[in-house]
């Protein structure tokens, strides 16, 4: 048996998907149906109570053009989002991080891709950690994180016995 649960609960008896396409000859013709929840919430086990994603922003303290890209990141995501948590721009490793960095914290789905979005376009050298807050620290810097640019390792030991 899977660990994962089925994905499909409450669709057993749902009509069959069309398999026709689009126009476009490429994509499938979906049936209208209502909004997902996830627009407006998270999913279960995301604990929003607090925050519902954090993005950790990595830099190399060693490389000045990324230092100061970092530097330069920091405030335009303070001045271009002030509605989202932002943290001091370390310059040493913190944590389970294993770089300098600096963090942005997002309070809903629509903060946290409208973010994701941004930060693909303007992230530039950067390497960025997206994870979900679950109250499970290392599944949520593992098995649950996501990564924008370079994967650094992270000191996971630290987070093993540790609720969030």
């Amino acid at each position: 048996m899977s660990q994962y649960p089925s994905l499909l609960a409450g669709y057993e008896n749902a009509e069959p998907l069309p398999t026709t396409f689009n126009a476009d000859g490429k994509s499938l013709t979906n049936i209208p149906g209502p909004r997902s929840t996830a627009y407006d919430e998270f999913p279960k086990p995301i604990d929003s109570s607090n925050n519902g994603f954090d993005f950790h922003i990595y830099y190399i303290p060693t490389a000045p053009e990324e230092v100061k890209y970092a530097a330069e990141l920091h405030e335009r995501i303070r001045r271009e989002f002030p509605e989202l948590r932002i943290y001091r721009l370390w310059d040493k490793p913190v944590g389970p991080h294993p770089v300098p960095m600096f963090e942005v914290n997002v309070f809903t789905p629509h903060q946290t891709g409208t973010l994701f979005a941004w930060l693909a376009v303007n992230r530039g050298p950067l390497s960025v950690l997206i994870h979900p807050n679950t109250n499970d620290a290392y599944k949520d810097h593992t098995e649950l994180a996501t990564w924008m640019g370079k994967p650094w390792p992270l000191n996971v030991r630290m987070l093993k016995h540790v609720a969030t």
